[in-house]
This record gives structure tokens, C-alpha cells and sequence, in this order.
């Protein structure tokens, strides 16, 4: 038997204080309850740290006959006594499960403590004090409870009574003395007492006051509900092996759209093929359990990449073959429900899921409710506290060091990078990503102004300042233009004309992109352009440019990205403007195979208050990809700062003069200050060095002449 007894820190004097905390494995009302979480904690799991922490306690015990139980007992800290099955039932008694205890025990206690798992919100100093009563002499029995000032009434045999008040007399709240409610968190007793009469209530007994606002007891799933409620939110991570689902309410919204032919159609969320993704790098299998017997079923494990069984009547006897046929530990996998023929299954498991909008039985027998409804991210959001429990811990960008010994037994400490090594992106001959040198990129956008000659200037300047790309965009004007729009009349440097016509006007066509390539390739850059559609796709594949970038404002474009994932192409994507869920959905289509996300706010010129620069780790831990930063602020600290927090691209406008015609002049770089950019973003890369802490060569003359006292 393991755990915590804290009897070493008491005196050899101090009387034995015992708590005993009952948790039987079956439940009437909540499955598994004590299992459920409150505030991201098992209700064992507080009960255990509330008796740890109160004064006088020198044991803790949970007697239980469930081995999950037994385990988060003593995760916790507790001791476990394994109650035997003639006291496990409904009709045991929690009496006869403290007896049994003191009786497995070896060790003498002058006070025990019935401790309910039930009663989320037990203070350990009301605990303590109520110990202390009983070792004083104060009482042989106190016990919880929360006072009230309520009216009360009795019924009997049709008749009302009044409580403390009278029909003609109803004292205010001040003068009237107070009610006690008895809220079953807590009895302590003197031993000799208890083993003597055999129940909880015995000679003296003693109230000890709790506060009536969290004395609660936990019977039905409603109560659960309240108590997570008076907990708050948590943002639990999910340490499994293994992740279960049904398919109905879970992937979906558990509606169906059924058309003219009877052939039905569901809803689900794209994010969620984003967070499969990353369960599958992280390598944790993921099973479709479900009984439903249709089509679509399959079709959405099929483009999931999971295995799926449907038509399945008995889903608890299904996943316990499935979990002995791939030989898992089942307290190591978690089960995602919304209904009550999910029950069965999520019995099965250590850790059973319910999705927010799940049924209240669903919800009450959970051991985690997540936040998202079915078909609404749900799925997502169970893959990512999966994938965060299993990335190592951090504390600022780096592990804690590694403790070694030396042979000669000198310990020394080893840095270790905590951030998942991602692979690098290869654009044409240039890798993208860490470890290589960072991607610079000119975006010259529409600053040509349909000129060819200012074109090639504004790559001469990308070239001079040692950037690797120049970035273009291209549109067709009569689909990328909005409709209302169009005939909108326009000032321009070639007059006054149409949007529509300003459009045509500074597009290049075939002719003008090839003399565009030529020249860059001349110089050594790559060239390419962000598509604002489908046709656009086309010509710059004709042109057969090494990358395609998505503009922020195309990130919703699901048909534009749909034809950009079917290029094969490495795509660079924007994110300003953009929600987390809005960036799922477009890199579900994308995918993460040869993807480059940048970061970016879409405020032209960017104040410094909305960099929001923390972002890039954001994306980086979220997406798994190579991140970098688009940036549109004026001057060259943020995009700096960028590089500092692990861009591997910078992508900033450039220009001959801010002062020319267009509306991205005003926020792009001149020729001398991408050239001072790209100059500072080397010597900081080169300046942020591995992390490891060393006696650089050039400390060693001085260390020489000033160091007094030698290692």
C-alpha cells in the first residue's frame, strides 16, 4: 500500500487523525461519479487534496472497489484500502466502509473522518477545526453543516407547519436564529466511539459551519452541472493513448439534411481535420465508433484518414475488442459522446468525453466536458488537449536543464530546446524554416503600377539588399472586382476612370510576367505572386512559378484555396484578418505537408499596440508548420522583433519612393531600408546563436586578466 501519511512531521505524541474517504465504483444517478471532474479535478482527487491539506490530518484513505478510482487516489497522494464487494453495493452503508478500513489498518487513530467525495468544495480549515473540536473534548461527533435563515415549513398528512416563525409572528432575518442543513461533506468522530456504536451519530455531537454557498452534495447530474459552474472553466489537457468517438453529435451537429431523393447530408467542422492531423504526428491512433450504418459515415473517416466501425449495436463490447486488439491500456483512452448509447462505452474507458451540448446524462458521467458542441470544433478541441499533454513542458522557450554527472562526479547541467524540431519548407532551391537563414521576402504587390521598368527597379532593390524573393499579386479584374464596384470612378495618375479600368490597367499580362521572371531570375531571385482567383491559378502555373502565396484577404476563399492545394505547390499563407477557426478551416485544406504560414495584422501601416508578435509561437505549436511574419508597420523594429521570436520568413512592401502613387506606398520600405532590414535581420539570426551556455573564444583573453579565483 503507497501513498502520502504525513504522521512523520507530527510529534511521536500526537493522537492518530484519520480520514477515511468512501468511493465506490457504481453510482445510481452519475456514472462513475467520482471520477467526474469539477474545476479539471476528479472529485476523489479534491476530496484527497482537502484532507491532505487540513491541520491535524496525519492519514488519508480511499476505500474503493474500482482500480481507476484506486489510481487517481493515489495519483493524488492518498492510501487505498480495496473494499470488498459484500460492502460495495447501493444498500452498503459508508459506516461500514470507514470500520472496514480502520480494521484493514494497522495503526491506532484517536479521530476519523468520514470524508464524502460528493461534496466538491470542502475548506481544509473547516476540516482542521472540526478535528480540533474532537481532540479537545468539545464533542465525540461533529459534523457539516451550512446554516440558514429560510423559512421552513413542514408537511404532514396534508397539514403545514411552520419552523421557527409562527403564522401571526415572522421575525426578520436579524432576530431570528438560524437553521442548520446538514450537508453530508463531512462527520469526525471520535474512534473509540464510532467502533462502539457502529454509525456516525453517537454521544456529543457538534456543528461545524461551512460556507451555505458552495454545501453542496452531488446526486444528480444537475448537481454536477451546478458544481462545474461554481468551479469555473478550465483548460484541461488530455494525457491518453488513444482517442474513441462517436460519429453523430461528435463530428457533427447531429442534424441531417436529407434531399429530394432521401439521400442524407451532415454538417461538420472543418477545423477538426486539423486537429486529426495533428493527433496523427503525434502519433495517437483514432477510432469512429458508431451506429449508424450509412455512407457518409465512412466517406468522413476516409477523408479523415481513421478507422472507422459503423453499424455497430454494441459499442462497449466493440471498443473493448478494439482496445484488446491493439493492445492499449483502457485507463489511457478517451471516449468523445453526446448521447445516452454512449454511456457503455464511455464506461469502458479512463477517460470519458462528453461535447458541451452533450445529453445531461452524458455530461454528468464525463470526466471531461469540453467547451465546443458537436459538429461545432468539438473534435478539435479534444485533439488539441491531446497534443498539448503530450509536448514536453516549458517554461520559457526551453526545458529546464537536463542534470548530468560526470565520471568524475561533477553535476552539470544540459540545455535542451524544448520546441518541436518542424521541417523545413523547400521553395525551389531555398529551404524555409529553422535552422536555415530567413526567407526575405519584397513584396512589390501592385507598386509597379503596371510599369515593367519600375518592376524590374524594384527587383534590382530586392536583389542589392540580399532578400531571396520578390512576391507580386495577381487578379482578374472581372471576377476578383467586386460587382458594386466596378463603375465606381477612380483619380489616377492616367486620368480619371473606372475601378474596373484602374484594375486593367496595372495588371501584367503573359508578356509582361515572362520579361518580369527573366529579370529575376537574372539577379538571382525567385518571383512569384498571390492568385485572388481560380483563373489567376492557371496563369501563374503556366508561368510555372515555385510557390503560391494567399493573400489574408483570400483566406476564406475555400474555392481558391481548393485549387491551390491541387497544384502541389508549397503555399505560403497570410493570416491577417483572421480568426484561429478561419485559419483551421483554410489549412484543412491546405494541409501541413508544404505550408508556410505568416503571421499578420491587416492595418496598413501597422501600429505597434496591434503586432500582437506572440502569435507566431501561437501558430507554430498550433500548426506544426514553419511560421513567419508579413508585416505593413513603418521602420524595422517589429519585423526585428519578429525574427527575435522565431520568424523564419519576413515579408515586407517595397517601393522607389513612399511619396509614389498607390495605396501600399505609404507603409513599404524604401531601397535603403529594406537593404538596412535585411542587414539586421542577419546579425540577429546570427546573434541568437544555439542557446548553449559556453566560454566564448573571445572571453578567454580577458578571463585571463580579470578572473581572481579559477573553477
Amino acid at each position: 500500500m503507497s501513498g502520502t501519511s504525513r504522521s512523520d512531521e507530527q510529534s511521536p505524541a500526537a493522537p492518530g487523525v484519520l480520514v477515511v474517504i468512501p468511493a465506490r465504483g457504481g453510482s445510481q444517478g452519475v456514472p462513475l461519479k467520482n471520477l467526474a471532474a469539477v474545476g479539471g479535478e476528479s472529485l476523489v482527487g479534491r476530496a484527497v487534496g482537502s484532507a491532505l491539506a487540513a491541520p491535524g490530518v496525519t492519514r488519508v484513505v480511499v476505500s474503493t472497489d474500482h482500480a481507476g478510482i484506486a489510481d487517481e487516489a493515489r495519483r493524488h497522494g492518498a492510501d487505498v484500502v480495496e473494499r470488498p464487494a459484500e460492502l460495495s453495493g447501493s444498500t452498503a452503508s459508508s459506516e461500514s466502509a470507514v470500520l472496514h478500513a480502520l480494521d484493514a489498518l494497522s495503526d491506532e487513530f484517536a479521530v476519523t473522518v468520514l470524508l464524502q467525495c460528493t461534496s466538491p468544495f470542502v475548506d481544509p480549515a473547516d476540516l482542521g477545526a472540526s478535528v480540533a473540536r474532537v481532540l479537545a473534548d468539545e464533542a465525540d461527533v461533529v459534523i457539516a453543516v451550512a446554516p440558514t435563515h429560510d423559512f421552513q415549513w413542514v408537511l404532514t398528512d396534508g397539514a403545514v407547519t411552520p419552523v421557527g416563525h409562527t403564522l401571526d409572528h415572522r421575525p426578520r432575518r436579524q432576530d431570528r436564529a438560524p437553521h442548520f442543513r446538514e450537508t453530508g461533506a463531512f462527520y469526525t468522530m471520535r474512534t473509540a466511539g464510532l467502533r462502539e456504536a457502529g454509525t456516525r451519530f453517537f454521544g456529543r455531537v457538534a456543528l461545524q459551519a461551512v460556507d451555505e454557498r458552495t454545501a453542496m452534495e452531488i446526486d444528480e447530474p444537475a448537481d454536477l452541472e451546478r458544481a462545474r459552474a461554481l468551479a469555473g472553466p478550465v483548460n484541461e489537457e488530455l494525457d491518453v493513448d488513444a482517442l474513441v468517438t462517436d460519429f453523430d453529435g461528435v463530428h457533427t451537429d447531429d442534424h441531417a439534411y436529407v434531399d429530394g431523393a432521401g439521400v442524407e447530408s451532415v454538417r461538420v467542422h472543418r477545423g477538426d481535420g486539423m486537429g486529426v492531423d495533428l493527433l496523427r504526428r503525434a502519433e495517437v491512433p483514432l477510432l469512429i465508433l458508431s451506429t449508424e450504418r450509412n455512407p457518409v459515415v465512412r466517406a468522413r473517416a476516409d477523408k479523415l484518414g481513421v478507422d472507422v466501425l459503423h453499424g455497430i449495436a454494441d459499442k462497449a463490447s466493440a471498443l473493448d475488442e478494439w482496445i484488446a486488439v491493439n493492445r492499449l491500456d483502457p485507463e489511457r483512452v478517451a471516449y468523445v459522446g453526446n448521447d445516452v448509447n454512449d454511456l457503455g462505452a464511455m464506461s469502458r474507458v479512463g477517460w470519458p468525453v462528453a461535447v458541451a451540448d452533450a445529453h445531461p446524462r452524458v455530461r454528468a458521467a464525463a470526466r471531461l466536458v469540453l467547451d465546443r458542441r458537436g459538429g461545432d470544433g468539438a473534435v478539435r478541441e479534444v485533439c488539441d488537449r491531446i497534443v498539448a499533454a503530450r509536448t514536453p513542458t516549458k517554461t520559457t522557450r526551453r526545458d529546464r536543464p537536463a542534470v548530468t554527472t560526470t565520471p568524475g562526479g561533477i553535476t552539470r547541467m544540459t540545455a535542451t530546446d524544448a520546441r518541436t524540431e518542424i521541417t523545413p519548407v523547400s521553395i525551389g532551391q531555398h529551404l524555409v524554416g529553422d535552422g536555415q537563414p530567413v526567407y526575405v521576402i519584397g513584396e512589390i504587390g501592385l507598386n509597379h503600377n503596371g510599369d515593367v521598368d519600375i518592376a524590374r527597379r524594384l527587383i534590382d532593390v530586392a536583389a542589392d539588399a540580399g532578400a531571396q524573393a520578390v512576391k507580386f499579386q495577381k487578379r482578374t479584374p472581372e471576377i476578383s472586382t467586386p460587382v458594386d464596384m466596378r463603375d465606381k470612378l477612380r483619380q489616377t495618375p492616367w486620368g480619371e476612370m473606372t475601378y474596373l479600368d484602374y484594375r486593367y490597367r496595372v495588371e501584367f499580362d503573359r508578356e509582361q510576367y515572362q520579361k518580369v521572371a527573366q529579370h529575376a531570375a537574372e539577379r538571382g531571385l525567385q518571383w512569384f505572386a498571390s492568385p485572388w482567383d481560380v483563373p489567376s491559378v492557371e496563369f501563374l502555373e503556366d508561368l510555372d512559378v515555385p510557390t503560391h502565396k494567399v493573400a489574408s484577404a483570400s483566406l476564406t476563399d475555400t474555392e481558391l484555396l481548393g485549387e491551390l492545394a491541387r497544384t502541389g505547390k508549397p503555399i505560403i499563407l497570410s493570416t491577417g484578418m483572421s480568426t484561429l477557426e478561419q485559419i483551421d478551416a483554410a489549412v484543412d485544406i491546405l494541409g501541413t505537408d508544404n505550408l508556410v504560414i505568416l503571421h499578420a495584422t491587416s492595418t496598413y501601416p501597422l501600429p505597434p499596440e496591434e503586432a500582437n508578435l506572440r502569435t507566431i509561437d501561437t501558430l507554430r505549436e498550433r500548426y506544426g508548420v514553419p511560421v513567419g511574419y508579413s508585416g505593413h508597420e513603418r521602420g524595422l523594429q517589429i519585423s526585428l522583433a519578429a525574427v527575435a521570436l522565431g520568424a523564419v520568413a519576413v515579408e515586407r512592401h517595397i517601393t522607389l519612393d513612399r511619396t509614389m502613387w498607390g495605396s501600399d506606398q505609404a507603409s513599404s520600405l524604401e531601397p535603403a531600408g529594406l537593404e538596412h532590414l535585411v542587414r539586421d535581420i542577419r546579425i540577429l539570426q546570427e546573434a541568437l546563436g544555439d542557446g548553449v551556455k559556453r566560454v566564448m573564444p573571445g572571453e578567454l583573453a580577458p578571463m585571463s586578466r580579470l578572473r581572481r579565483v579559477g573553477a
